[in-house]
């Protein structure tokens, strides 16, 4: 019987594989060395499905110290290059076992780039470069039984090289970028003033960065210009209504109070009453960016835990592959099929219905495209039990997809013209006629409205008041999570695929903070060092550039040795001039650090003296942490407090009701965070004990 070697991402995937190849649908499993591995037989054929870790390889260095520039590279198992990777070498071992003496391969990796650079460095690296010339391709959007067995008959007979070479490429030039410049960051403080900390940067994290920075800049040099705005009100009925000023701002406040003078206290008439029906389209089904953009709006989830709730649904065969671009649904997909799914949940029942009792189902589609993924959708299985994130996801998911097949919502809008003694004000009213699609999408779209009672032309309606308020312009907003990646994806800065850890990385470095996100000092000292000493580095037409060089090794327009030879042509003027500049950059990132460090280590003001304030110290002959007045190195206070040894403390900017300590909080692994009153001694924690007795 012929076997064959079927290379999957992850295990989850791997057993969703098996069981729908087999014939029986109940395929052998084996474990050896903590890696699982499956036998579905299938015609004359036995298939070996095991899966990868993701990435078994990585890159490196070919040799040489922890220094820069380097451009020599090399892949190699990723437990060599990082230690911390040392469970995908039993992985690699058990899939070179498996290899011995199979017929054929078959990458089943999920279909972008990644996945088949995942297959096929296992391929050359593992199974040998001959493997590559017997190796197929299976392609599909789901993980579902029906979609895998199709992906299994219409396997492509190779492998598709043009998205190998684009992720290989990709792959070098980030680690290029990344190595390079982190090391650059790194060593110019090291070098400079001997303290070491890990600064990172890269082709995409420099452009990204200095998009926060700009908004930072516009925001802190924003000078507020006055205006007035005047508002009115009226009664009809029963009910008050609002009234709106022909001009929205105006300049001077003599002619707002003006206005309000010669309008308080007498009548409007009604002009003229302008009534049109607005047909309101659906939303097209989602996307990556735009299922992150409005899980964080509705649901205020970040980028990152709306990410790993899809993949976790996709992995469960419930959704689509969530990686991609297409805010589109190709007629090969089976929407009747899905709505009887959704059809058999109770909340879904009667929508699903109503959708599978028409003739015809034409999803409302977008602009965008990807050639390798439908939009996200839902598969019609049952999920069964969710967590609350996970299954808050999932109805996202499914009522915009089914809101894509619904029919416009009819909206009537109002808008009555009132004469106020030659004053113009306007009387707005909407309300919706026909919900359409908005009736599937309920639970994430409100309609607000005002509904207007029957008025005529040459009605008196009183002013029952009317006043000018006196107010500022705004600057524009902050960014959030969801509107950076909205950004980035317009400037063509990153992918749909890194987008989200670009924005975590700068988190988790320290140069942004927020939901609405704000640069950190050490974020911004190091983007206008850069931006006057390295310019170049903050580019975005440089990064968008790479990208679109990249896109083109997809298409088969471009070599990805060139464009690999291009990015190192691009990288070393840069690093020259950073070399030139190594100490000043090093000084100046230095002073950011320093800053830094005493924010972070200061907790509170002092309760005991009233002029110092209370930081986090190390005990010289213990090394132990403590909190300590900052007057004690003068001898003027010596307040002290105890510190928990393990977990990060962090100020809360708080003072203890009780006591007028300062507040903390604890930030322990696999902990919940917990605060207290630094203060031990504190009377409220003497309560709670005798309490407790």
């Amino acid at each position: 019987m012929e076997r064959t070697l079927v290379i999957c991402e992850k295990p989850s995937a791997a057993l969703r594989i098996a069981r729908a190849l087999d014939e029986s649908r109940a395929p052998e499993s084996f474990n050896e060395r903590g890696v699982d591995y499956h036998v579905a037989r299938r015609g004359d054929e036995d298939l070996i499905i095991v899966s990868a870790l993701g990435h078994l390889f990585s890159i490196t260095q070919d040799e040489g110290t922890w220094t820069y520039p380097v451009f020599d590279l090399r892949w190699v198992p990723a437990y060599e290059a990082n230690k911390r990777m040392g469970r995908t070498r039993r992985f690699i071992d058990v899939i070179k076992k498996l290899s011995m003496g199979v017929g054929g391969y078959v990458s089943a990796c999920d279909y972008d780039m990644e996945g088949s650079l995942i297959a096929y460095m296992i391929l050359l690296h593992v199974c040998g470069e001959e493997s590559l010339e017997r190796a197929m391709r299976m392609r599909f959007s789901t993980l579902t039984e029906q979609d895998l067995v199709r992906a299994w008959d219409g396997r492509s007979p190779t492998l598709d090289f043009p998205l190998i070479h684009a992720g290989r490429a990709r792959h070098e030039v980030d680690w290029l970028f990344g190595i390079n410049l982190t090391r650059a960051l790194t060593l110019s403080v090291k070098n400079a003033t001997g303290y070491y900390k890990t600064l990172s940067i890269g082709r995409v994290q420099g452009p990204t960065l200095n998009f926060i920075k700009e908004r930072e800049v516009e925001i802190r040099t924003f000078v507020p210009t006055p205006y007035w705005a005047i508002k009115a009100g009226t009664k009809i009925g029963r009910k008050k209504y609002s009234l709106e000023y022909v001009e929205s701002r105006l300049e001077s406040g003599v002619e707002a109070e003006r206005i309000v003078n010669e309008c308080k206290g007498k009548d409007g008439i009604i002009a003229s009453i302008d009534t049109r029906k607005q047909e309101q389209w659906p939303f097209p089904p989602f996307n990556l960016g735009d299922l992150q953009r409005e899980a964080y709006y509705k649901l205020r989830y970040s980028p990152r835990t709306t990410l790993q709730a899809a993949e976790r649904l996709y992995l469960r065969a419930l959704i689509s592959y969530p990686r991609t671009s297409s805010q589109r649904l190709p007629p090969s997909i089976d929407l009747r099929r899905i709505l009887e799914g959704l059809r058999k949940r109770e909340e879904y029942s009667e929508l699903a219905q109503s959708l599978l009792d028409r003739g015809t189902l034409r999803p409302r589609q977008g602009k965008k495209d990807d050639p390798a993924h439908p939009a996200i959708h839902p598969t019609g299985k049952l999920p069964g039990k969710l967590s609350r994130v996970d299954g808050r996801i999932y109805d996202l998911i499914c009522r915009r997809f089914m809101a894509a097949l619904g029919d416009p919502a009819v909206k009537e809008n109002i808008v009555v013209e009132v004469d106020v003694e030659g004053h113009i004000f306007y009387l707005r009213g909407s309300q919706l006629l026909e919900r359409g699609w908005t009736r599937f999408y309920a639970p994430f779209f409100r309609v607000k409205g005002v509904v207007l009672p029957t008025l005529k032309i040459g009605l008196r309606i009183p002013i029952i008041e009317v006043n000018a308020e006196r107010k500022h312009t705004k600057p524009a907003s902050r960014y959030n999570p969801g509107s950076l990646i909205k950004l980035m994806e317009d400037e063509g800065v990153g992918t749909k695929a890194t987008r989200t850890e670009v924005v975590d990385t700068l988190f988790r470095r320290g140069y942004a903070k927020g939901g609405n996100i704000e640069i950190t000092d050490l974020g911004l000292a190091i983007v206008e060092t850069l931006e006057r000493l390295v310019p170049e580095i903050l580019s975005v037409e440089m990064t968008r550039g790479l990208e679109r060089d990249l896109e083109l090794i997809q298409t088969g327009e471009s070599d990805a040795s060139d464009v690999v030879r291009k990015a190192v042509g691009i990288l070393e003027p840069i690093l020259a001039e950073f070399k030139a500049n190594e100490n000043l950059i090093g000084v100046e990132i230095n002073e950011a650090l320093k800053a830094e460090a005493m924010r972070e280590n200061t907790l509170g003001p002092c309760p005991g003296c009233g002029t110092g304030e209370i930081r986090i110290l190390k005990n010289r002959q213990t090394g132990k942490r403590f909190a300590g007045c900052s007057n004690f190195f003068n001898d003027t206070c010596s307040v002290s407090y105890p510190l928990p040894q393990k977990g990060r403390i962090q100020a809360t900017g708080k003072i203890c009701l009780s006591c007028g300590a300062p507040m903390i909080k604890v930030l322990q692994r696999r902990r919940r965070p917990w605060r207290l009153c630094i203060n031990f001694d504190c009377p409220s924690k003497r309560k709670e004990d005798q309490g407790d007795g």
